[in-house]
């Protein structure tokens, strides 16, 4: 029955009232709820009645040929709504369920604010609309690329290009790796994490190389860059709690700008043959200096070595000085004596030839001492057996005979003279 029924709000105080009866009240109230049960059957009849009949009476009477629904009770409608209730209360809590796998960390959110972090495993959280959860990868390595993307060849000069302290333009391409230490901070305070590690990446690279010469930069320099830009790339991250951690910074290329490749390529090879010059001028002074360093050092021993031995040798003629001094005291003519012969001695030993003056004549006087030693030595032996003896040889008229032990002709000399 609808509201617009004529016999709505009529009088139904009347026990004698039936609800097919036509006398109505003038008093108007609420339908009957079974009245209208069963016009709400009867119309769900006549509808399904009508689709499988085709054309029966909408009662369901007999002549319609319609198949006649089952009629539902209040009560029975009402569980069937219960129950279907209970299912969907259920479903909805088991949509809470979730699973973290080991590399992940899970992030609950409550009406998107920040509630608790999970660990791996099956958990549960309220069902959405009330929470959510996020899943982040932890151990997962993410990769960015500054200066380049993809190839060394696609450059990005706008990040590439880079200012030494010395006023050089170089271009350096490198790669940033990294992974997440803070799920929550990662989640809530990046909104894109690849650009915040390129543009903090990008910054301390900046920096160190505008505090560093451009041959150390492109050459000796390359890993203590990159362990540097590696703890400064670090700090800034942290500075903005961004939860992000870089593992590694590996410089890929690091050269001069193509237009001037030309230049700076003579500018190497010209300090190449410097340092080749250089080493060759330090090996030959490493060769040349030694050897004279020795030579100065063996000629000073030398040196130290005369002079000791001739202070000794005088030391040792001034004590036998003093000796022969203390001797020449006691007997002064034996002494004189012999020094003179020791001296005759020592002159004839290193001479073959002996001239002497006589004092009263004009006259020299060869003395042979070689020819007179062989002579000496050349002489036949006498011989036994022989009757009759040789003749003694006849000193010559021109040379007077000289017996080297006279000492009455080496007296003659003047010993002033001497």
């Amino acid at each position: 029955m609808s509201l617009n029924d004529p016999r709505w709000g009529n009088n139904q105080g009347n026990d004698d009232d039936r609800p097919g009866d036509k006398r109505r009240g003038d008093n108007q109230g609420p339908p009957d709820l079974e009245d209208v049960w069963r016009d709400f059957n009867q119309r769900l009849q006549g509808i399904f009645g009508a689709k499988r009949g085709g054309g029966g009476s909408g009662n369901g009477g007999g002549g319609g040929g319609g198949q006649q629904l089952p009629q539902l009770s209040p009560k029975q409608f009402t569980g069937g709504i219960g129950v279907l209730l209970v299912l969907g209360i259920v479903v909805w809590l088991a949509s809470g369920f979730y699973i973290v796998n080991a590399n992940e960390r899970g992030v609950v959110l409550r009406f998107g604010k920040f509630v608790q972090t999970t660990e791996p495993g099956l958990r549960w959280r309220l069902p959405f609309p009330i929470e959510s959860h996020e899943a982040v990868d932890l151990s997962g390595v993410r990769t960015v690329e500054v200066g380049y993307r993809g190839t060394e060849r696609n450059k990005v000069l706008r990040e590439a290009l880079m200012l030494t302290d010395d006023a050089n333009i170089i271009n350096i391409q490198f790669a940033v790796q990294y992974v997440l230490k803070s799920p929550e901070d990662f989640l809530f305070n990046n909104r894109y994490p690849d650009d915040s590690v390129i543009q903090a990446a990008e910054s301390a690279m900046r920096e160190i190389v505008g505090k560093s010469r451009m041959d150390f930069v492109l050459y000796e320099g390359r890993e203590e860059i990159a362990a540097n830009a590696q703890q400064l790339t670090q700090a800034i991250l942290d500075r903005y709690q961004t939860g992000i951690l870089i593992s590694r910074v590996t410089m890929q290329n690091a050269q001069p700008p193509e237009q001037v490749q030309a230049a700076f390529d003579d500018a190497v090879k010209a300090g190449q043959d410097r340092e080749r010059q250089r080493n060759e001028g330090e090996a030959y002074a490493n060769n040349v200096v030694p050897r004279a360093r020795g030579t100065a050092a063996r000629m000073l021993e030398e040196a130290n070595a005369h002079r000791e031995r001739v202070v000794a040798n005088a030391e040792g003629e001034a004590s036998r000085f003093n000796q022969i001094y203390a001797q020449f005291s006691l007997a002064p003519e034996v002494t004189r004596e012999r020094l003179y012969l020791e001296t005759m001695q020592q002159v004839f030993s290193s001479t073959n030839k002996v001239f002497i003056d006589s004092q009263g004549g004009n006259n020299l006087m060869l003395m042979p001492l070689d020819k007179l030693l062989q002579g000496v030595g050349a002489a036949p032996a006498p011989s036994v057996s022989s009757a009759t003896p040789a003749p003694a040889p006849t000193p010559r008229q021109s040379e007077p005979a000289f017996d080297p032990r006279d000492r009455d002709m080496m007296r003659n000399r003047d010993l002033g003279g001497r």
